[in-house]
C-alpha cells in the first residue's frame, strides 16, 4: 500500500502554497493546528488525500480514541494525517493544507513524501506553523519568530530570525526538507504564556493566521477569531488575578517586555536568563504545583 492514499487528484491549481501544522510538541495551545483548522472551514477546504497511518505513528504515543457513534455503537477515531484543497476567490493564490498528528515514526521518509507531493501540485511556497511555550505575557502582544528560504520573506513577515538551536519536532524537519530541496519556504512560530498552556490560545492561532495573509496570500474572514482572541484574554486576566503570586509574575514578565521593545531585539534577554527567573519563582512558590 502507498504511503500517499489519493481520494482524488486536484488539478489546475493556481500558484498553489502549501500550509503545514501538527498537532502535539509543534503546536503549543493548540495554537498552529488551529490555524490551518480556521482556514480550511473559512476557505471551504475540500480533502483529496490522506497519509497511510501504519506508515508512520506509534500508535502508544498517539493512541486512537473510542468515539460513541449511537446509543449502542462505537468506532474508533485514529491519529491521522489530512490533505486538503482550497480554492482561492479571484486574483489569489490556491492553497494546499497538510494538517493532522505529529508522525511518530520516519520523519525523513514523511518530509520527502510532503515534498514530492508538493513538487508535483506545482506548489511555489510552503508554510509551517508552529507554537511554543515561552516566559511571554497574554496581556501583550504575540511574540512571533520565523526562518525562510529566502530574506524577502522574512522582510515580507516583518519578523526576527529565529536564533533557536535544540530539539526540534516534525515541523523543523519539514522545513529543513524543503529547503533542501529547492522550494520556498517560511517558518512561522508563535509563543505561548506557560502559565495557561493548557488551554487553547486563540490569540496565538490568529498572529499566526494574520503572518500566512501577508506571505501566503488567502483572504478569510478573521472577526470570529478576534472576539475569541478578546475573550482569552480577558478570561486568562482574571484567572492571574485570583492568584496574587501569579499576577505578580506576569507582571514582571510585562515589564520585560515592555523594556525589550524599548531596547530593541538585540537587547532581548536569553532564554538561560528567562530560565532562570521562572525557577527563582517556582523556588519562591516552595515547589507548589500551581
Amino acid at each position: 500500500m502507498q504511503p500517499l492514499i489519493w481520494e482524488h487528484r486536484p488539478s489546475g491549481l493556481k500558484d498553489p502554497a502549501m500550509v503545514c501544522a501538527f498537532q502535539g510538541w509543534n503546536d503549543a495551545g493548540d495554537a498552529a493546528s488551529g490555524a490551518t483548522s480556521y482556514l480550511a472551514d473559512e476557505l471551504g477546504a475540500q480533502r483529496f488525500a490522506t497519509l497511510d497511518i501504519e506508515e508512520f505513528y506509534d500508535f502508544q504515543a498517539n493512541r486512537p480514541r473510542i468515539q460513541l457513534s449511537g446509543e449502542h455503537s462505537r468506532k474508533i477515531v485514529w491519529p491521522s494525517v489530512e490533505i486538503l484543497e482550497a480554492r482561492s476567490q479571484a486574483g489569489q493564490r490556491d492553497l494546499v493544507i497538510v494538517q493532522g498528528a505529529e508522525p511518530s515514526l520516519r520523519w525523513k521518509t514523511f518530509s520527502s513524501l510532503i515534498v514530492d507531493l508538493a513538487e508535483a501540485l506545482g506548489v511555489q511556497l510552503v508554510v509551517t506553523l508552529g507554537a511554543l511555550l515561552a516566559d511571554v505575557p497574554h496581556s501583550r502582544p504575540v511574540s512571533m519568530t520565523g526562518s525562510a528560504s529566502d530574506p524577502t520573506i522574512l522582510d515580507r513577515l516583518g519578523l526576527q530570525t529565529s536564533s533557536y538551536e535544540g530539539m526540534t519536532g516534525i515541523i523543523g524537519v519539514l522545513h529543513s526538507a524543503c529547503t533542501e530541496a529547492g522550494l520556498a519556504t517560511a517558518s512561522i512560530w508563535a509563543s505561548v504564556p506557560h502559565y495557561v498552556a493548557a488551554a487553547a490560545n486563540p490569540k496565538a492561532t490568529l498572529a499566526l493566521l494574520r503572518k500566512v495573509e501577508l506571505v501566503a496570500g488567502p483572504s478569510v474572514d478573521l472577526s470570529e477569531l478576534e472576539l475569541s482572541a478578546a475573550e482569552y484574554e480577558r478570561q486568562v486576566g482574571l484567572a492571574v488575578q485570583s492568584d496574587p503570586d501569579i499576577q505578580a509574575f506576569v507582571e514582571r514578565l510585562e515589564r520585560d517586555t515592555d523594556e525589550a521593545q524599548e531596547l530593541g531585539p538585540e537587547n532581548l534577554p536569553s532564554g538561560e536568563s528567562l530560565a532562570r527567573e521562572f525557577q527563582r519563582f517556582l523556588r519562591q512558590r516552595g515547589g507548589e504545583d500551581r
